[in-house]
């Protein structure tokens, strides 16, 4: 890899102008597209110190061999020229939004003579109009067929059209009037037209009105004892309000509206979109991508370029609402509204049925990230990659087929616990997760490596004492799970926390577990006695089942964290004065209103509570005041008095 230092430009040279700029590597191939409001200022930050760079940025940067600009007059240019350029050259370093399949669209061929609906996939075409997209194609045949019955448009192959006007007899939609048939002349050209017409009008949420007509014209058959026609009409309207069923309705006031959520971890991101048209969700789509250094706004601004970047703007509703506004939202709802050919409205919704749905589509969003993992996780040959590279990474003799991830959580060193979560063979052994609670060393200390090294030791201690005797119980035969030993420690943290884990194998003598460190800022893995961690592609298997067992060791400390903490705060000072039992406390706080009232009463005052004697009021004080209470004693005899005796 070649050294920036080789190749950065003179600060001087660099406009600061706003533009658009390309890395290229030593073979001349574009790995990397961005825009900039100040080139000089975005460039100059590539060529800093390369450690504080994310190590995506520095491999990129490392990978580079050249650097080039191109100045634009306005931001809104840079935004489209970046993204004709990320179209043209697909560079690596870029994120890219890949969804797992083209999504249909239901789409009105209005630029030709005779309009015909279909269902398309792929690239826009110039006058056409889209609905969608939708999830399935079935579902656009399936509300296709319901609209036939109302709005007859053509919907055959220019061939089959073709041989029915040249036959003079139409196809068999036409002789079960879900086709005009103007391939016959059964309807002009400017008939067929206002019937395409009015079908897009229709699926563009404009439905009210062609409900109300049909109604009208069933009780004016009916009335004119057309019972035939009027049970014909009956049969629409509930065609229509079958179609209307399928696409629920969620804004009010008609809406048009694109509604995007997102779900990351460290190394993806999932994407989710509801597209809604007339108030109507009328399609959604997803993606799952791998994540680049950006953060949340530099994301969401890339995602709208991909989305709404394509060839033509009618895709680009009246309002785009995003969980977070890109950096420059002023500038691409101006490059928004250039595409539409009219105001299109960037916002975060804060309140209200809007925010209901993107709550809706944020659940979704982590949903499909959770599949995506899952999915992932279940691979065998993922899996059985990651544990080969784990191998070869670590130097290990074997792969390490029994992986143990640890983890500490606290608040400001209260409630301080430990986990343990088992993957084996790279997928999770529930069965076999601990938790520690963590008491805190000789001294009382309860930091991260103490807490770790107390946690690692009791576990290794039951280790070697569960060795001792067979794996298995002969009085139950259950197995004796800590018998085995993990072919690797993974701990959350960095140097500090692997040196406080390999202080414990080396005092207990256990020199058959590896132990390396996942620190989460830079996902870098740290290995004992290593002055530098290994950082490993962000595309490694090996990487991903390490996140994997760190995130869900942190989950499952976190859990057990807030449950003890939940209990602490439920716990009152009065618990566990001996003597004082729950109707007792009941009648404290009944007299003084509360804990503070008690503590500032004195002994005698305490006594005059109901059922509590002077010993034991005097004990109560002392323990609210933090003291430990003298007992009273019969100064003739030298015997203990109980609580409710007098000295």
């Amino acid at each position: 890899m070649a050294d920036p230092a080789t190749y950065r430009p003179a600060p001087g040279a660099i406009p600061t102008d706003p533009g658009v700029y390309r890395f290229r590597d030593e073979h001349g191939r574009v790995i990397y597209v961005g825009k900039a409001k100040s080139l000089r200022s975005r460039l100059s930050s590539y060529f800093q110190d390369i450690g504080a760079l994310h190590p995506r940025t520095s491999r990129m940067v490392r990978t580079g061999a050249s650097v080039e600009w191109t100045v634009v007059s306005t931001e809104v240019e840079a935004l489209q020229l970046e993204y004709s350029w990320i179209k043209e050259y697909d560079p690596r370093f870029n994120v890219k939004y890949r969804d797992d399949k083209s999504y249909p669209y239901l789409a009105v061929t209005l630029g030709e003579e005779y309009p015909r609906a279909q269902v398309l996939r792929g690239a826009k075409r110039k006058g056409t109009r889209y609905f969608g997209p939708y999830t399935h194609a079935w579902a656009i045949r399936e509300t296709l067929d319901l609209l036939l019955r109302v709005f007859p448009v053509r919907t055959c192959s220019a061939g089959v059209f073709k041989r029915a006007e040249q036959s003079g007899r139409p196809c068999l939609l036409g002789y079960i009037d879900k086709c005009s048939a103007p391939c016959v002349g059964r309807v002009s050209e400017q008939e067929h037209r206002a019937l395409a017409q009015e079908l897009c009008d229709f699926l563009a949420g404009d439905t009210a009105r062609f409900v109300r007509r049909l109604e009208r014209r069933m009780k004016s058959a009916a009335a004119d004892l057309d019972f035939e026609q009027a049970a014909r009409l009956r049969d629409d309207v509930a065609a229509l309000t079958k179609a209307l069923e399928k696409s629920a309705v969620v804004l009010p006031d008609g809406t048009d509206a694109d509604v995007f959520a997102l779900a990351d971890d460290e190394l993806e991101v999932a994407i989710q979109v509801f597209h809604v048209r007339g108030g109507r969700i009328r399609g959604q789509r997803g993606w799952v991508a791998e994540k680049d250094a950006e953060d949340l706004p530099g994301l969401v601004e890339h995602l709208l370029q991909q989305v709404y970047g394509g060839e033509g703007g009618e895709n680009v509703p009246k309002e785009v609402l995003v969980p977070v506004l890109p950096p420059d939202p002023t500038q691409v709802a101006a490059w928004l509204s250039e595409r539409r050919g009219s105001s299109a409205d960037l916002r975060v919704p804060r309140r209200g049925d809007k925010r209901s749905l993107m709550e809706t589509v944020a659940r979704n969003a982590h949903q499909s990230l959770a599949r995506h993992k899952v999915a992932r996780a279940g691979d065998l040959t993922a899996r059985s990659q990651a544990l080969q590279d784990l191998q070869e990474i670590l130097g290990l003799d074997d792969a390490p087929l029994r992986i143990e991830g640890y983890d500490i959580s606290h608040i400001q060193g209260s409630d301080v616990v430990g986990s343990m979560v088992v993957f084996e063979d790279g997928l999770v052994r529930k069965a076999e997760y601990r938790r520690f609670i963590v008491r805190g060393d000789i001294d009382g200390r309860t930091d991260d490596t103490a807490a770790m090294h107390e946690v690692l030791t009791r576990r290794f201690q039951r280790h070697l004492k569960d060795r001792e005797r067979e794996a298995t119980d002969p009085d139950t035969g259950e197995t004796r799970r800590f018998a085995y030993p993990p072919n690797l420690v993974v701990v959350d943290g960095g140097a500090p926390q692997v040196a406080a884990a390999q202080q414990v194998l080396d005092e207990l003598g256990v020199d058959d577990v590896a132990i390396v460190g996942l620190a989460k800022r830079l996902e870098e893995v740290w290995v004992p006695g290593d002055e530098h961690p290994v950082i490993l592609p962000r595309t490694s298997e090996a990487l991903y089942l390490l996140q994997r067992l760190r995130d869900e060791s942190h989950r499952f400390a976190n859990t057990f964290h807030r449950e003890r903490r939940s209990k602490s705060m439920t716990r009152s000072a009065l618990d566990g004065i001996p003597g004082l039992g729950e109707a007792r406390r009941g009648a404290l706080l009944a007299r003084f209103g509360s804990v503070k009232q008690i503590r500032a009463a004195s002994p005698e005052e305490i006594a005059t509570t109901a059922g509590i004697g002077p010993a034991l009021a005097q004990r109560i004080a002392a323990e609210l005041a933090g003291e430990t209470p003298t007992p009273a004693v019969n100064l003739t005899t030298g015997e203990v008095l109980d609580e409710g005796e007098q000295p």
